[in-house]
């Protein structure tokens, strides 16, 4: 019986090597490399969000907190469905139009100042600690199903992802994608869920061996249950991996309804999960970790072959999200960090939002080709095999990352976008000391905290951080002068879908099959 799971689990893996090869043919250019051409439809654009959102804190976790709290559990994923669909119905339509490639470029259209770029670095280290952890988790997997050692199983899987992910860029990401969410749908609500439930007595023999708390949905406790929407929800509003995924959509339609429709599946998907963990906690009521109760449930409850669909069902989830994340870390590196360090030394810029939105030639012509992406995103995923394998507690470097995400950028790139008023330095300002409040407040609480819950992980760093930031961007704003009228009609047209080359006649139109847009 393990031996079938091990087979069905490989030939998953290969498959993902065959998807990279596949994308490979499709890709042409710096725009089909980055961001698929700019033309995702509904269903693929649907599946690929949904599919780098739903990594393993969502998957193994969640069904790890309906095992510990009952339906409450639910909640983390939850937080993320609804930052999937906040950002979807609020401002994707509008990322879409502006054709750019980083969240630092928006800032750089939106307020025309220097101070915004540092915004890149912050970036950059998110999008490395996020793609480290989601390969130490499907690494766990790999761990319980060969028995190989830890440092091998992410070396491995780490190697596949980085294959595919070099060889195609997004297309090949966004094909595989598009199996794994076909994998996870058909594992979690096809197989995993129904024959849990049956093996539980459904929701009456959980009822009957469980107490009434465990079907309370605020169960985990309000708490919990806030810290999950600030740090999920808030930090999914401008993650470059989730901002990276609107710019591959064809159309602002498309941006918006495809991902409202990831954002509900989300949530079904969250629901799915804490349900599956009640179940777990009947069926198998001594698991010591609540992280194993996935493949617990796969390897010892599921009919052989489930099992084997359900475990790879996990490792399509945590691949997803490691792969999202390594292009997003390439991408802000070549396009944001790299440039903004060569203009400490008087050198040229990379990709200009304003001039090449396309991707096209001109990009090439400034070393931002294909094989120069290949190269970043090679480099990049050989950085975060190594952090996965050397650093144990990537968990507390990604919990860092995290929080001066939110509570140092988010005010400035929301603020640029439904307020006019904010300006570049009040952008700035507000990141300096957000990140900085952020921070100290951290450092305070950790060399003051009393157990593993302070310090780090306590709550406190990000909500005194977004204060402290949303302060400064409303009274500097105020108190120097409004944008540059120049940068901010230049902002209008593009919102409006007016790109560059248009040169003022009308909106953009959609990209040839060459990434070049029709003229």
């Amino acid at each position: 019986m393990q031996t079938i799971n091990i087979a069905i689990v490989v030939v998953y893996l290969v498959a993902m090597l065959g998807f990279g090869w596949w994308g490979k043919s499709r890709t042409k250019n710096t725009s089909d490399y980055l961001v698929a051409g700019r033309r995702l439809g509904p269903l693929l654009y649907t599946g690929t969000m949904a599919a780098v959102v739903l990594g393993g804190a969502s998957t193994v976790g969640g069904v790890g907190l309906g095992y510990t709290f009952g339906i409450s559990g639910m909640w983390l994923v939850v937080a993320i469905g609804t930052g999937v669909l906040l950002l979807s119905l609020l401002f994707a339509p509008t990322i879409q139009k502006l054709k750019i490639y980083t969240v630092s470029q928006m800032l750089t259209l939106r307020y025309g100042h220097e101070a915004t770029k540092v915004s890149g670095i912050v970036m950059l280290a998110y999008t490395l600690m996020l793609c480290a952890t989601s390969t130490g988790a499907y690494a766990t997997i790999f761990v319980v199903l060969f028995g190989w050692d830890r440092a091998l199983s992410i070396a491995l899987g780490g190697v596949i992802v980085l294959i595919y992910s070099t060889i195609g860029g997004m297309w090949s990401i966004t094909l595989a994608d598009m199996a794994q969410f076909v994998i996870k749908t058909i594992g979690v609500f096809a197989l995993m869920l129904p024959f849990a439930l049956a093996s539980a007595g459904g929701f009456s023999g959980i009822a009957a061996r469980s107490e009434a708390e465990f079907f309370s949905i605020t169960g985990i406790g309000l708490q919990s249950i806030i810290t999950y929407f600030v740090v999920y929800t808030l930090g999914l509003l401008i993650g470059q991996d989730i901002w990276q995924r609107v710019f591959t959509s064809k159309t602002p339609v498309v941006a918006r309804w495809g991902g409202a429709a990831a954002g509900v599946y989300c949530i079904l998907y969250g629901v799915a999960g804490a349900v599956i963990g009640m179940a777990a906690s009947v069926i198998l009521p001594n698991i010591e970790s609540r992280d194993d109760v996935y493949a617990d449930i796969a390897i010892n409850v599921l009919p052989i072959g489930v099992g084997g669909l359900v475990l790879a069902a996990a490792v399509a989830a945590m691949m997803s999200t490691a792969s999202g994340a390594l292009i997003a870390a390439a991408t802000v590196a070549r396009t944001d960090v790299v440039p903004y360090v060569r203009s400490w030394f008087g050198r040229g810029p990379g990709i200009d939002p304003a001039s090449d939105p396309e991707g096209s030639d001109a990009a090439a012509e400034d070393g931002h080709d294909v094989a120069s992406s290949r190269r970043w995103v090679l480099g990049l995923g050989i950085v975060t095999i190594a952090l996965a394998i050397v650093v144990q507690d990537v968990v507390a470097a990604l919990t860092i990352a995290y929080d001066i995400l939110v509570g140092g950028l988010l005010v400035a790139i929301l603020g640029g976008l439904v307020w006019k008023r904010g300006n570049g330095l009040g952008a700035g300002v507000s990141m300096a000391v957000g990140t900085t409040v952020t921070l100290a407040t951290m450092a305070y609480l950790e060399i003051n905290a009393e157990n593993q819950y302070d310090g780090v992980y306590a709550n406190e760093p990000i909500y005194y951080g977004l204060l402290a930031s949303a302060a400064a961007y409303v009274l500097v704003s105020y108190a120097t002068p409004a944008t540059s009228a120049s940068v901010m009609a230049a902002w209008e047209r593009r919102v409006a879908g007016i790109l560059p080359d248009d040169d003022g006649a009308g909106p953009a139109g959609p990209p040839s099959s060459t990434g070049h847009r029709a003229r």
